[in-house]
């Protein structure tokens, strides 16, 4: 799903398209975003750039999310989007843009600032496993590609059981944000058949090798991801880890 198995994370209001073909050296993958994609998304996004924080917002979130996947169609590496949203209804929309584009479509059910998470946004969605299944279903039967970008020790929800009725709704890949319980790829990946990407802390072959370990199918490398040296550094690891054989 993602070769080599290294993907670059969000990362709120900077990653787009330039920052995308910028690591393309060195990644498999790059998960633009995220976007806010409803009006309440949407005002809680400019609520945070109130507060001094870089989000993005195009006056049309589907037209940006349309160009900047246009402006990747010449770059190898597997384009994806990460988007917000605090109703279903723009989600097929936004699976229908990235399906045209072959990009994969990542629902954020990731984002803690107290803005997102009022409106119904980020990691309340792993606290509300039904309304997520419903955006996954809404999303796979548009024939995108889809996965969510998850995180741990949030209280009361039950990562692999909620995998689990992630894949029955039609994700293909979690993204999942390890914070400090990184054996959670291992509870994960056993629950599922998922692609599992793990994220938080990779910047060597240390990391890389502990989530490998854990049964990782990729790892993604989030703020590090505009420094050549970090990627260049993991990409080693990755190939190592991952036995990838580059052709010469």
């Amino acid at each position: 799903m993602i070769t080599p198995p290294l993907a670059l994370a969000s990362l709120s209001g900077e990653s787009d398209a330039d920052w995308a073909r910028a690591g393309a050296e060195y990644a498999g993958a790059a998960f633009l975003g995220g976007i806010a994609i409803d009006e309440d998304s949407r005002a809680a996004a400019r609520a945070l750039v109130e507060r001094d924080r870089t989000e993005f917002l195009p006056t049309d979130p589907l037209a940006f999310v349309d160009r900047q996947l246009a402006a990747l169609a010449d770059v190898p590496i597997q384009p994806a989007c990460n988007v917000r949203s605090a109703t279903a209804e723009p989600i097929a929309d936004a699976a229908r843009v990235c399906r045209d584009r072959d990009a994969f479509l990542e629902i954020n059910a990731h984002c803690r600032q107290e803005e997102l998470c009022a409106v119904g946004c980020g990691e309340t969605l792993l606290q509300d496993a039904d309304r997520l299944a419903r955006y996954v279903e809404t999303a796979a039967g548009t024939g995108v590609t889809v996965g969510v970008k998850v995180r741990a020790e949030v209280p009361g929800v039950d990562l692999p059981s909620l995998a689990t009725a992630l894949e029955d709704a039609g994700a293909a890949f979690v993204h999942v944000d390890a914070m400090d319980s990184e054996s959670v790829i291992e509870d994960v990946s056993e629950a599922t058949d998922l692609f599992v990407v793990a994220n938080n802390g990779v910047r060597d072959d240390e990391t890389v090798r502990e989530y490998v370990e854990y049964g990782a199918d990729a790892v993604s490398v989030g703020r590090p991801s505009t420094d050549p040296v970090v990627l260049e550094r993991v990409r080693t690891a990755v190939d190592r880890q991952f036995g990838v054989v580059t052709e010469s």
